[in-house]
C-alpha cells in the first residue's frame, strides 16, 4: 500500500507542476489607446507613437477620438521613451484661397502645392511617470516639441503631469535642439 501512496503522490506532484505551465503569464506590455492634443496653430495630419497611428488634430485641437494602440510596459520605469512621428500643416486654413469648384484640376493643383509645405518630424520622447498604464496622451507644442503621458490621469486634472495652455504661440525663433 505504501507503493501505491508513493505513486499517487508523484502523479499529483507531476500533474500540479505541469498545470502551472497552463496559467497565462502576466503581461509585461499592453496596447494602450492614443489621443493627441495640438497646442499650436498648425494642424497635425497624422502622427504615430512607436509606429501606431494617432488621430488627426485640428489647430489648437484635441483628439479626433482615440486610436489603437501603442505598446507600452505595464509598469513605468526610468528612461522609458517612445518614438513620435508626425506630419504638420503649418497653414491649415489656406484652402479657403483655393480655386472653385472643389476637386477641379485647379483645386487639386492648389492642394498639391499646399501639401509640399507640410513638414515631417520625429522625436524620441520621455514618457511621464505613471502608476497604471492608461491612455497615451501626446501633446504637440511650439518649436516641434512633444510631451507624452500614458497613465490614467486626464488633462486638466490636478495630478496630470502637464498643464499646458490649450493655445500656445510659436516664438519668433525656436531654440536649437
Amino acid at each position: 500500500m505504501s507503493r501505491v501512496l508513493i505513486r499517487v503522490f508523484w502523479l499529483m506532484l507531476i500533474s500540479g507542476l505541469s498545470l502551472q505551465g497552463c496559467a497565462p503569464p502576466k503581461p509585461v506590455r499592453l496596447g494602450a489607446p492614443i489621443e493627441g492634443y495640438s497646442h499650436t496653430s498648425a494642424a497635425i495630419h497624422r502622427f504615430s507613437v512607436n509606429g501606431a497611428g494617432g488621430p488627426n488634430l485640428a489647430p489648437y485641437g484635441y483628439g479626433g477620438g482615440q486610436m489603437c494602440c501603442a505598446s507600452l510596459p505595464v509598469k513605468w520605469h526610468p528612461g522609458l521613451t517612445v518614438v513620435v512621428e508626425w506630419e504638420k500643416d503649418p497653414d491649415p486654413y489656406d484652402s479657403v484661397n483655393w480655386p472653385d469648384p472643389p476637386f477641379s484640376d485647379a483645386w487639386r493643383k492648389a492642394a498639391k502645392e499646399h501639401e509640399a509645405h507640410y513638414t515631417r518630424h520625429r522625436a524620441v520622447v520621455p514618457v511621464a511617470r505613471y502608476e497604471r498604464l492608461g491612455v497615451v496622451n501626446v501633446h504637440f507644442l511650439p518649436c516641434n516639441q512633444v510631451a507624452v503621458t500614458a497613465g490614467l490621469m486626464m488633462p486638466g486634472t490636478p495630478k496630470y503631469p502637464y498643464h499646458f495652455p490649450q493655445k500656445m504661440q510659436e516664438p519668433a525663433t525656436c531654440p536649437e535642439s
